[in-house]
């Protein structure tokens, strides 16, 4: 059955990758972002336009089958815009569903709802413990969501972990460089935390999964996120390795490089914002079992097959001279500010 498909933040890796799959699929893809896309698609149709238009949103989604809402903003953005990108666009897509009568509004939120949740692995009914901005704008938005399913409308909220994949720079792109200059890589403290991600085209199959579902399937919450999954010293390592210049990832006591990182986050000199770095100092993976036993959700790649492809992806484009992007979206190489310093000790 062919459908008409609105995706939300189709300019982005997630999005873009999703209208890719749904496109090759036969499926009427139309996309809305505030950027033209990357690499236009000859089949697919854009807009450019701001979620948060009510008005706009109304008119794209009139006779959609679907509508799936990736657009959003960083942790790295300031408070107030990451609360008016994030909820603000999620009250205005699901009111544009609403008024427009879309049968499904699938809601991409994110396992950062949990905070930084001492039960791992974390099931979806662990409650919402936000501790920044973002993690904040994330649980409000999830709200928003279960208001319109209480209400009567088909809303799944698909929480998945960081996701990787070719298009994804962000912060990896500095893993990515100092292990193309032969550096060895900083870890806090032993680097023996288990943190799970996310491949991007395991995403997108669980996404093309949840819109074929049962309405009764759909219509609920689930974490995804890799089966297979190591600790950040072995993907780490896996990175250097493949880089092939004898690069180690060397530990550096927590504490002061913390309390350093804390300093350089207040003063604005470094992208790395403070749940980033807690997080990585404990234990961080989520259930998946909800998923695999209501959706079928069978992820193919692990975290080191996920970091690995995007690695060769960012070389090659690095190859090609593609230029450093200003660290707006998830497809930029964010500004490395003060922590490029500490490649001399590296």
């Amino acid at each position: 059955m062919v459908l008409r498909v609105v995706v939300t933040g189709s300019a982005g890796m997630l999005g873009g990758n999703l209208t890719r799959r749904l496109l090759r699929e036969g499926h009427d893809v139309l996309g809305v972002d505030v950027r033209p896309p990357a690499d236009p698609l000859p089949a697919g149709r854009h807009r450019v336009g701001d979620v948060r238009d009510l008005s706009l949103m109304a008119e794209v989604m009139a006779g959609a089958d679907a509508v799936v809402h990736c657009a959003g903003a960083l942790p790295s953005y300031p408070a107030e815009q990451i609360h008016d990108l994030i909820v603000g666009g999620t009250r205005a897509v699901l009111a544009a569903g609403r008024l427009a009568g879309v049968p499904r509004v699938v809601h991409i939120s994110s396992t950062a709802v949990y905070g930084l949740p001492k039960l791992v692995p974390t099931p979806e009914d662990h409650p919402r413990e936000p501790v920044d901005p973002y993690t904040r704008a994330k649980a409000e938005a999830e709200e928003l969501a279960e208001k319109c399913r209480a209400d009567g409308m088909c809303v799944p909220i698909l929480r998945p972990k960081t996701f990787l994949g070719p298009g994804r720079m962000g912060l990896f792109a500095m893993l990515f460089e100092w292990a193309e200059e032969g550096r060895d890589f900083p870890v806090l403290g032993a680097g023996d935390k288990r943190i799970q991600m996310l491949a991007v085209e395991d995403l997108v199959d669980a996404l093309a999964g949840v819109l074929d579902a049962p309405a009764e399937v759909a219509n609920d919450t689930y974490n995804l996120a890799a089966a297979e999954f190591g600790t950040l010293r072995e993907d780490f390592q896996a990175v250097l390795d493949a880089a092939g210049h004898g690069g180690r990832v060397r530990s550096v006591p927590a504490g002061p490089a913390l309390a350093g990182l804390r300093l350089l986050e207040r003063g604005r000199l470094s992208p790395v914002y403070g749940r980033l770095v807690h997080k990585l100092l404990a234990d961080s993976y989520v259930s998946i079992d909800k998923a695999r036993d209501r959706l079928g959700f069978r992820p193919r790649l692990s975290n080191r097959d996920a970091i690995l492809r995007t690695y060769a992806w960012w070389r090659e484009r690095r190859t090609a001279g593609a230029a450093r992007g200003a660290g707006r979206t998830s497809r930029d190489a964010w500004r490395q500010g003060a922590l490029s310093l500490a490649k001399v000790f590296f």
